[in-house]
């Protein structure tokens, strides 16, 4: 979609263009803007957690190429980078307020509490338990999470299907012809 502005200074028409639509409205069709940063922030922590867990795996058994991030000799753990990443998503969510920000701040959130959660274990002792039995405090958290956010993302859409379905219309109370009841 184009609009033309008047004339400038120079005398020239200048052409603009339309703000792109988001490209999470072609991936999550039928998610509504307000939901949709739940359902990628839950995405965003599980695909994120797999990854770090596949990622240390291979550091673990020394796979040629992949090793830890260090500064200055020390290691530094991924909860680092989640804590940032949470202090950035918390400070940018204070401004921006607009469908597309949303959405990639609920991934980026997502993303940052996966690395928090796959590190629990190591804040809760204050030793680094990844690879032993405590370790498994923060698989089972990270599980936990996914498995509790995934059912009140399915039961609230659910419900919200379902009230659709009673008033035999939208939803919001008006009738399927579009006028209001």
């Amino acid at each position: 979609m184009t609009a033309t502005r008047p004339p400038g200074p120079s005398g020239s028409t200048r052409v603009e263009r339309a703000e792109r639509p988001s490209p999470w409205l072609r991936l999550l069709p039928g998610i509504s803007p307000e939901r949709r940063g739940f359902v990628l922030a839950w995405w965003g922590f599980a695909l994120t957690f797999c990854g770090m867990r596949l990622l240390t795996w291979l550091i673990h058994i020394d796979v040629a190429g992949v090793g830890d991030v260090q500064a200055g000799g020390v290691h530094l753990h991924h909860y680092v980078w989640g804590i940032l990443l949470l202090a950035g998503v918390g400070a940018a969510g204070l401004v921006e307020r607009s469908a597309r920000a949303r959405a990639w701040l609920g991934l980026a959130y997502g993303v940052g509490l996966a690395l928090v959660v796959d590190e629990a274990a190591l804040l809760i002792s204050l030793e680094d338990v990844y690879w032993d039995t405590e370790g498994g405090i923060s698989i089972a958290l990270a599980i936990a999470l996914i498995a509790v956010a995934g059912s009140v993302l399915a039961v609230t859409r659910a419900r919200r299907g379902s009230a659709r379905d009673a008033d035999g219309g939208t939803g919001d109370g008006r009738e399927a012809g579009g006028k209001q009841g």
